[in-house]
């Protein structure tokens, strides 16, 4: 498995990482709350670890925004915090399992095959289609009109966000908290420029047609054929 681990405590992180790995699991680190909701929002994971108090942004937070944006990947929270309260708090947050530190590796390893093991729910969306653009959501790949379109992850990630909202305006705030994990506003272009470049790749051999309309101080919007 593909495993990310979102924890700021070293010897914690020292731990699951010896263990994982020797158990064949291949495994990426983050500190922060911020950085793992971008990377679980924009890359393929098979399981998320993710401690509840992160900084910049803490895991329960990381975790409604995660399933905001319906990204289903299993989650399984670690926490000191151990009160039933707390447990349903954090199942009700959108995790799918709950391990209380201090914990053993044996049980964090058998939790995360249960989670894996689990059969996908029904309504899971795996393939968007809007016009003639077709997003694999598990393999990471978009095609426009049967040609390979070849996009970074922030890209795909801006694809992503805008067709599960087709039709619909996407604004500024909403691509800086879903693709960035940005709960501010940087006062820089980024979202900007890399709109600019996802619009130049989708345009390319399509008659310079571009699928994103901009709607004039409010957002973006993908054109359907409605």
């Amino acid at each position: 498995m593909r495993i990310l681990i979102a924890e700021d405590d070293a010897e914690t992180i020292e731990l699951i990482d010896r263990g994982l790995c020797a158990l064949g699991h291949v495994t990426a680190f983050v500190s922060s709350g911020t950085d793992a909701l971008r990377r679980a929002a924009t890359e393929p994971f098979d399981a998320v670890i993710l401690d509840r108090m992160l900084p910049d942004l803490d895991g329960l937070s990381v975790l409604r925004r995660l399933r905001a944006a319906a990204v289903r990947t299993p989650v399984l929270v670690l926490t000191a915090l151990g009160g039933i309260h707390d447990r349903v708090e954090g199942l009700e947050a959108g995790a799918d399992d709950y391990l209380v530190k201090p914990f053993a590796l044996a049980e964090l390893a058998a939790r995360l095959n249960a989670l894996v093991r689990r059969p996908p729910l029904t309504d899971v969306v795996t393939r968007l289609e809007v016009g003639d653009i077709t997003l694999d959501l598990l393999r990471r790949e978009a095609v426009r009109g049967g040609r390979f379109v070849h996009l970074q992850p922030r890209e795909f990630a801006l694809l992503e966000l805008l067709m599960r909202h087709a039709g619909r305006i996407v604004t500024r705030t909403m691509f800086l908290e879903t693709v960035w994990g940005y709960h501010f506003d940087p006062q820089t272009n980024i979202v900007e420029s890399h709109l600019s470049r996802l619009r130049t790749k989708l345009r390319e051999g399509a008659d310079d047609d571009d699928p994103i309309d901009t709607v004039r101080g409010a957002g973006y919007r993908m054109r359907t054929d409605d």
